[in-house]
């Protein structure tokens, strides 16, 4: 992205972090296809709270189901942590009838890119280009992306073979050397067929949805039903994203703290007995993959705890990042990184003030299962 600016005149990519669990339910209480998205309890107590985010729960086959919670990386409290948010929402009379009597199997969490259409980067550079989730696909409003990122693969594949095809050049062998003073191919006839496949128009429609809830739950309701039921996306302004979901957290002074009730074992877990079931295992002795980048160094200390009370700890769904009490560095609070708990799920390099983590892949495989 930086090297090739590819993020040049489009507004910054927004997030949600989805935070699962799959359950094997009593087999009178499962609906084998029964799909149910919510919003509103427990992230949007008020009608103008501005944290995005909904959940989901899928009725798979064998009596299983997957149940989560998606929170928009772009909340403004330091206070809120999704996996307490999505513990809390299990405990809904509408959810908790069909979990009760039921085991908790399995857990994980990962990042979901939610920018759409405004936040879709340039999408070719020299010999290669982005598809799928990596280039933003996703439809947020749907929590869909498996259908974008297959059509943007195979347009992708058609322009490559039309860019390698026209050059004339002979097929070379699996064995042979790579000439590096030869050109790289364009395939920049990739980026027009997305601008004129249904990926663009499908993601056009829906392109104010997430921006709208900025103003609080029932204005973006209220603007959601109208883009997508009354104008079908064709309404003619723009909400900008203009500030990354790094910068919108606020000072910690402006919120209090949230009690999140204790979990029972039964239907809520707490977390570090829950990650045993993302089955997550990194070797300890090899170098960590998560990385404070050198010129943030201090921000932990000076300003991700002072400032927003150390975000860090909550809004990682494996327990990661905590602080110390500060007994061992005069009284200042100083940052543990236990990155044998990551479940690959990206949001610290997303959220964290000033982006400060740098996320590299641990070696020998090693994360969730």
């Amino acid at each position: 992205m930086e090297k090739y600016n590819l993020r040049e005149g489009v507004q910054p990519q927004t997030y949600g972090i989805g935070v699962k669990e799959v359950w094997r339910i009593p087999k009178e209480k499962h609906q084998a296809g029964l799909v149910q998205h919510t919003l509103g309890w427990p992230l949007q107590q008020t009608l103008m709270d501005k944290t995005f985010g909904g959940s989901f729960m899928y009725h798979m086959e064998d009596d299983l189901v997957q149940i989560g919670v998606v929170v928009g990386l772009d909340y403004e409290n330091p206070y809120i942590n999704p996996y307490e948010e999505f513990q809390r929402f299990k405990t809904h009379p509408a959810i908790r009838k069909y979990l009760e009597g039921g085991e908790c199997i399995q857990y994980g969490a990962r990042c979901l890119n939610e920018g759409g259409y405004h936040a879709i980067p340039k999408l070719t550079f020299p010999g290669g280009g982005l598809i799928g989730c990596s280039a933003g696909f996703l439809n947020g409003v749907k929590i869909k992306g498996t259908h974008t990122a297959m059509k943007s693969g195979m347009l992708a594949a058609e322009a490559a073979y039309e860019a390698l095809t026209a050059t004339g050049a002979e097929p070379v062998a699996e064995t042979a050397e790579i000439n590096p003073e030869e050109p790289a191919i364009d395939i920049s006839s990739y980026e027009g067929a997305v601008e004129s496949s249904w990926i663009a128009e499908e993601l056009k429609a829906v392109r104010n949805v997430h921006a709208g809830f900025h103003k609080g739950f029932l204005p973006g309701l209220l603007h959601a039903g109208v883009a997508t039921h009354v104008l079908r996306g064709k309404e003619p302004w723009t909400i900008d994203n203009k500030v990354a979901d790094s910068a919108k957290t606020r000072p910690a002074k402006e919120f209090t703290p949230i009690e999140y009730p204790k979990p029972d074992g039964k239907l809520t877990f707490d977390l570090l007995s829950n990650l045993q079931r993302s089955g997550t295992n990194h070797n300890h002795d090899q170098p960590a993959h998560l990385r404070i980048k050198p010129e943030h160094a201090e921000v932990p200390s000076k300003e991700s705890f002072p400032v927003y009370a150390g975000p860090e700890q909550r809004f990682c769904p494996a327990r990661v990042y905590e602080y110390t009490d500060g007994s061992e560095a005069n009284g200042v609070p100083q940052l543990v990184i236990n990155a044998q708990n990551c479940v690959h799920c990206k949001c610290c390099s997303i959220k964290m003030p000033k982006e400060y983590i740098n996320w590299t892949v641990p070696e020998g495989g090693g994360g969730p299962a």
